[in-house]
């Protein structure tokens, strides 16, 4: 008996199934269009075939809705979400605490729409548990490529022991993504590889939330980097680099990173070398916008952050529209975590707000960031043979942005994993 319950077991559990989605306008993020009356068929977690609708039989029916690609955000932090007690929870949440908090904010986002994330910066190296039992469907949420902790110098942005007093946190090492020296670089990225991260993010510049004094100073020398870079590639991984300022961006461009985040202070000689190198740019426009009008609620930010946010905010978009207009390769990207967890979608909205045509941005969302994650050969497309990670929503995004800011129904992996009634 025993013997053919197993035998059951391991006959159904190879079995595939399929299932075929009617949509009403399908996003081509290929080309940027919407087809019409499109039928999309799912074998197991793949899509297997997208064609013209023909009276085929149909499982799920959205004729009056549109169909998308799973959404991407690049630039995102599952295990924080910053409040006005935020330099203080620091000496209050342990690794246990991060840990749930981060499977909520993984719920909040796959719930978005957003099925695939880069996480930019973590704690405890939640984000790799996370992402484990995420793979194993222990909780919901995005499809997670994590950099684990943030690479940084002494004193610098995303130095783990700044605001403490001394005495109160250890001596920063490598392992603790605090480098000085390009000695120190080299065990920094091999310490990430050791934990299980998927690519490097660096903090090339000062940034607005540390407690420190300057948000777009340079903060890793040309040494440092190249050991660095040499040391990711060494080990298969792309880097992603914080940074405000000019100096920062230079360095870290010309050094080979592949994304440059928020980009604040770039100008013509940045963006030529952007271009140059085929460096992305990860604006993070709900960041800059959220940090600008926080900076204006007295108490909610340290004196010190208020004033960089209230100086460095303001600026994204402008650098933004710039980088876009002059041909800079753009990828969404919202910081979340710095604004609330969920909010993920109103990136495209703001994307629009400041240039990019409704199907730009769309794109910066979808196939722009899978070719910017190494990840274009599966991801970012409803597409045979690609991953069937797909949403659903009421409007055309085309004619209505703003809809992208509330999702109906989410697919990932061939399965539904959020639906909502029409």
């Amino acid at each position: 008996m025993k013997k053919v319950l197993l035998l059951c077991f391991l006959v159904f559990s190879h079995l595939s199934w399929s299932m075929n989605i009617k949509c009403g306008g399908l996003f081509d993020a290929e080309s940027g269009k919407m087809l019409k009356n499109q039928v999309v068929t799912i074998e197991s977690n793949q899509f297997t075939a997208i064609e013209p609708y023909k009276q085929q039989d149909i499982d799920l029916d959205y004729s009056e809705q549109f169909c998308l690609p799973g959404l991407m955000d690049m630039h995102t932090h599952l295990t924080f979400e910053i409040n006005p007690n935020s330099y203080l929870q620091k000496y209050e949440l342990d690794a246990a605490d991060v840990a749930y908090n981060a499977a909520l904010y993984a719920q909040r986002t796959l719930d978005a729409g957003f099925t695939t994330v880069r996480d930019l910066g973590d704690s405890f190296n939640v984000s790799v548990a996370l992402k484990k039992a995420i793979n194993q469907g222990k909780v919901p949420g995005p499809r997670i490529f994590t950099a684990t902790k943030s690479l940084a110098t002494t004193g610098g942005h995303a130095d783990p022991s700044n605001g403490y007093r001394d005495g109160l946190f250890p001596p920063t090492t490598p392992d603790h993504g605090v480098i000085n020296g390009p000695s120190d670089a080299m065990k920094a990225v091999r310490k990430r590889y050791q934990d299980g991260a998927d690519l490097i993010k660096i903090t090339a510049t000062g940034g607005v939330l540390s407690q420190a004094a300057s948000g777009d100073n340079a903060q890793f020398n040309e040494e440092e980097l190249n050991a660095l870079m040499a040391t990711a590639k060494d080990y298969g991984f792309k880097v992603a680099a914080h940074a405000h300022g000019k100096g920062g961006m230079k360095r870290a461009i010309e050094a080979g990173v592949a994304s440059i985040e928020h980009g604040t202070y770039l100008d013509d000689e940045i963006i030529k070398l952007m271009k140059k190198h085929g460096t992305y740019l990860v604006p993070t426009l709900i960041a800059g916008d959220w940090v600008t009008e926080k900076s204006k609620n007295e108490g909610f930010f340290p004196p010190v952050v208020a004033k960089k946010a209230a100086t460095i905010g303001p600026v994204i978009a402008g650098s933004f529209n710039k980088a876009f207009k002059a041909g800079v390769k753009i990828a969404l990207g919202t910081d979340s975590g710095v604004s609330e967890h969920g909010r993920n979608g109103e990136e495209f909205g703001l994307m629009v707000k400041y240039g990019m045509a409704p199907a730009e941005a769309l794109q910066a969302g979808t196939i722009y960031a899978a070719d910017l994650l190494g990840q274009s050969e599966q991801l970012g497309q409803i597409k045979t043979g690609f991953l069937a990670d797909m949403v659903v929503v009421k409007e055309n995004p085309l004619e209505n942005i703003d809809t992208m800011k509330q999702v109906d129904v989410v697919i990932k992996d061939g399965k539904v994993v959020k639906s909502r009634a029409k």
